[in-house]
């Protein structure tokens, strides 16, 4: 049966990545993504939706987005979806995750003068 695990996702980062070696020396960075929905109920009105996701990266990906992106900035996630379970002082706990495959920046540059723009390599 075939299988297919891919997420597309635009959205603003909720904070500041984080980026961590593992033992191996292999550089992981972690973010928070907000990706907004809004919508005209049958009366007229509007309203929005907020679904937080948390993005993990992987290598000299992990490294850009540490290095060029930073809380509130535009980006555009291809990944995976990634479901943790595990079980804390007798209770059960699930996550929803992404491990980004690639992760573009939008919305220009970080902030003015610091060279950095949006054609970094992945």
């Amino acid at each position: 049966m075939p299988n297919l695990n891919k997420v597309f996702l635009i959205g603003n980062l909720t904070r500041d990545p984080e980026l961590k070696y593992i033992p191996s020396g292999a550089p992981v960075c972690d973010f928070g993504l907000a990706v907004n929905e809004t919508y005209t109920d049958k009366d007229g009105e509007k309203h929005e939706m907020v679904c937080f996701i948390d993005i993990t990266t992987w290598n000299k990906t992990a490294e850009n987005c540490a290095n060029y992106l930073e809380k509130g900035r535009a980006v555009f996630v291809e990944g995976r979806l990634k479901f943790d379970s595990w079980e804390k002082e007798g209770q059960k706990h699930s996550k929803l995750s992404v491990v980004a495959d690639r992760v573009q920046f939008l919305g220009g540059k970080k902030k003015a003068g610091d060279g950095a723009d949006d054609d970094i390599p992945f």
